[in-house]
């Protein structure tokens, strides 16, 4: 195992951003930037060894600054939406920017932690740990957040990222990896024929500006159901009323078990490079993207990314969460510890 540092490029403002690769002995590789705690590569041996790289992102950093479809991003301090940008907590209201139609969508698009060059605070030979101090309000978010990501890589293929994270004001904290995922590589194309499994038997649907409803919804019977392993295209363009208010898969997923740890949540296999991603955490819900709405922009190796050439698997509280009380709460206690954990394993 080993961790090697290079710069990466120049911010707009001068600063410099540095990549941080971790390799196991098998060759695998993640690399890293500080500049939004981004995961720029991800090289997974297929099925004949070859290495293909499983995420989407860009070559140039200053693609990064702007990045509007968050390849990658760590998204702090609120993952998804937020109804009207509004929320309270302990009768104080918050107002956060509007910035998806009427409500607000992962805290800031400008500012939000995907938009913050975060300290490298210290490296093993497995592992990189990146740490941000968020201000009390910033982004309207109360509090003095101080958090930390550690992304760890396994000599047996397993992706961790823990986190952590204090405060000395009661506030809302929901993080979350928005890496998009294509497992035949990057440059190959849509993701519609990879095989997904969920461990949910409910979802929550969502209503116009893809805001959940509150209700949660049993899967039988829906294109939602992904109890048995099925390629993501089968049913996504399926003449289902929540298929078509966001263009596809964009929902919330109710994992099982949630409050007993770190559990298997997911599976998605590629049927052309015979990788085999397996998620596990201890969070509430899965968000499901199959990138409905991506926009076309060029990628790295000048390639073309469009609707559905990644698909997200973002371990979170639902969308939401903090103005829908029977919903998991993503509130952290002043003294309390945020302690969260995600793995992507491959095989």
């Amino acid at each position: 195992m080993s961790v090697t540092v290079k710069a990466f490029d120049k911010l707009r403002d001068g600063r410099i951003a540095n990549l941080y690769t971790i390799e196991n002995q098998k060759g695998m590789q993640a690399v890293l930037t500080d500049f939004g705690a981004v995961l720029v590569k991800l090289l997974v041996p297929d099925q004949d060894g070859k290495l293909r790289d499983v995420v989407l992102g860009y070559d140039e950093l200053e693609k990064y600054e702007d990045n509007f479809d968050m390849l990658g991003t760590t998204v702090g301090r609120n993952v998804n939406r937020i109804e009207k940008g509004r929320f309270t907590i302990d009768g104080v209201e918050y107002q956060l920017e509007i910035n998806e139609n009427d409500n607000n969508i992962h805290s800031s698009m400008a500012h939000g932690f995907h938009k913050v060059l975060w300290e490298a605070e210290s490296f093993t030979d497995d592992s990189v740990s990146f740490t941000y101090h968020s201000p009390d309000m910033e982004n309207g978010f109360p509090g003095n957040l101080d958090i930390s990501l550690t992304y760890t890589l396994t000599d047996t293929g397993a992706l961790i990222l823990s986190y952590y994270g204090t405060t000395d004001k009661k506030t809302l904290v929901n993080l979350t990896n928005h890496s998009y995922f294509n497992l035949s590589g990057y440059e190959t194309g849509n993701i519609l024929d990879t095989i997904v499994w969920i461990n949910a038997e409910q979802f929550t649907p969502v209503r116009k500006g893809t805001i959940p409803t509150g209700e949660i919804r049993d899967v039988a019977g829906t294109p939602m159901d992904f109890r048995k392993p099925r390629a993501i295209g089968q049913e996504i363009h399926a003449d289902d009323e929540q298929l078509k208010l966001v263009y596809g898969y964009d929902h919330n997923f109710v994992l099982k078990g949630f409050g007993k740890g770190l559990r298997k949540v997911a599976t998605a296999e590629s049927p052309k490079s015979g990788i085999r991603m397996t998620v596990y955490t201890d969070l509430p819900g899965l968000q499901f993207y199959a990138g409905n709405t991506t926009r076309d922009i060029i990628g790295k190796g000048g390639v073309l990314i469009t609707k559905n050439s990644g698909f997200c698997m973002e371990s979170h509280y639902y969308a939401n969460s903090i103005n829908t009380p029977n919903f998991p709460q993503p509130i952290l206690d002043k003294g309390g510890l945020y302690k969260t954990t995600t793995i992507y394993q491959f095989t």
